[in-house]
Protein backbone atom coordinates (compact mmCIF):
# COMPACT_ATOMS: atom_id res chain seq x y z
CA UNK A 1 0.00 0.00 0.00
CA UNK A 2 1.40 3.23 -1.20
CA UNK A 3 0.41 6.28 1.09
CA UNK A 4 0.93 9.51 -0.08
CA UNK A 5 1.68 11.96 2.98
CA UNK A 6 2.61 15.09 0.19
CA UNK A 7 3.20 15.32 -3.58
CA UNK A 8 7.10 14.29 -2.68
CA UNK A 9 6.85 12.31 0.43
CA UNK A 10 5.44 8.62 -0.37
CA UNK A 11 4.94 5.87 2.61
CA UNK A 12 5.24 1.81 1.55
CA UNK A 13 4.19 -0.99 3.45
CA UNK A 14 3.83 -3.99 2.52
CA UNK A 15 4.13 -7.37 3.65
CA UNK A 16 5.43 -9.84 1.14
CA UNK A 17 9.03 -9.34 -1.50
CA UNK A 18 6.77 -9.00 -4.80
CA UNK A 19 4.27 -6.18 -3.42
CA UNK A 20 6.92 -4.46 -1.43
CA UNK A 21 9.20 -4.38 -4.73
CA UNK A 22 5.97 -3.01 -7.05
CA UNK A 23 5.09 -0.42 -4.75
CA UNK A 24 8.65 0.94 -4.58
CA UNK A 25 8.77 1.27 -7.89
CA UNK A 26 5.24 2.77 -8.26
CA UNK A 27 6.65 5.54 -5.32
CA UNK A 28 9.69 5.80 -7.12
CA UNK A 29 8.10 6.59 -10.55
CA UNK A 30 5.82 9.18 -9.11
CA UNK A 31 8.55 10.79 -7.24
CA UNK A 32 10.65 10.90 -10.04
CA UNK A 33 7.48 12.88 -12.20
CA UNK A 34 7.80 15.38 -9.49
CA UNK A 35 11.65 15.57 -9.40
CA UNK A 36 11.56 16.22 -13.39
CA UNK A 37 9.43 18.94 -12.62
CA UNK A 38 11.27 20.79 -10.15
CA UNK A 39 14.69 19.98 -11.51
CA UNK A 40 16.58 20.64 -8.23
CA UNK A 41 16.37 17.13 -6.24
CA UNK A 42 16.77 13.84 -6.19
CA UNK A 43 14.71 10.84 -4.58
CA UNK A 44 16.03 9.42 -1.71
CA UNK A 45 14.52 5.84 -0.53
CA UNK A 46 14.28 4.66 3.22
CA UNK A 47 14.25 1.22 4.91
CA UNK A 48 12.29 2.23 8.31
CA UNK A 49 11.71 -1.16 9.05
CA UNK A 50 11.43 -5.26 7.71
CA UNK A 51 7.85 -3.71 5.84
CA UNK A 52 8.17 -0.05 6.07
CA UNK A 53 9.68 2.53 3.59
CA UNK A 54 9.73 6.10 2.45
CA UNK A 55 10.27 7.35 -0.94
CA UNK A 56 10.68 11.47 -0.87
CA UNK A 57 11.83 13.91 -3.31
CA UNK A 58 15.15 15.29 -1.10
CA UNK A 59 17.04 18.68 -1.25
CA UNK A 60 20.36 16.18 -0.13
CA UNK A 61 20.39 13.73 -3.18
CA UNK A 62 21.28 15.21 -6.04
CA UNK A 63 18.95 16.24 -9.13
CA UNK A 64 19.18 12.95 -11.98
CA UNK A 65 19.99 10.79 -8.31
CA UNK A 66 18.22 8.11 -6.20
CA UNK A 67 19.71 6.94 -2.93
CA UNK A 68 18.54 4.03 -0.69
CA UNK A 69 19.41 4.15 3.13
CA UNK A 70 18.44 2.14 6.16
CA UNK A 71 16.92 3.82 9.30
CA UNK A 72 15.66 1.59 11.91
CA UNK A 73 14.15 3.35 14.91
CA UNK A 74 15.95 1.24 18.21
CA UNK A 75 14.23 -1.81 18.93
CA UNK A 76 15.35 -2.02 22.40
Amino acid sequence: MIKHHSDILLEIVAHDPVTIENDLNGAVDIARRYAMQERRHGILVTQTGFSTYTVAVSREVPFGETRELRQWADMA
